[in-house]
């Protein structure tokens, strides 16, 4: 991915609205009316938002009869975002098990259960 998709993409990404809108459409397939309800946005700025995600190439347009349902487009640019995000989410991995190395040498060895006494036995006349 070039420069200019990878800004488009995070571009895409930087507004909650469409960041919302691609977990719905993670969970399958949805309309216009489906994908604004839970903002209570009209259509006309929904439509901004698909068109902004489209361009970006996120998620794509199927035609089904008289509906226009958008789906997430898999493998798409996120993957490309993944893999550029890939070195920084090492590079915290690794700083993060170093710490939990460090922080396991500062904390006491786990002490034995105790053991279980046995009830003394009543002297037998």
């Amino acid at each position: 991915m070039n420069d200019a998709h990878l800004d488009r993409a995070f571009a895409a990404l930087a507004d909650p609205t469409r960041r919302a809108i691609l977990a719905r459409l993670a969970l399958g397939e949805a309309t216009v009316s489906e994908l604004a309800a839970p903002f209570g946005l009209a259509q006309p700025t929904i439509s901004k938002h698909l068109i902004v995600l489209e361009e970006a190439g996120l998620i794509r347009q199927r035609r089904d009869a008289q509906r226009r349902p958008r789906e997430l487009v898999v493998g798409g640019p996120l993957e490309e975002v993944d893999r550029w995000l890939a070195p920084f989410r090492e590079q915290w991995e690794r700083r993060l098990d170093g710490l939990d190395a460090y922080l396991r040498t500062l904390a006491p060895a786990p002490s034995p259960p105790p053991k279980k006494r046995k009830k003394p036995t009543p002297p037998t006349p």
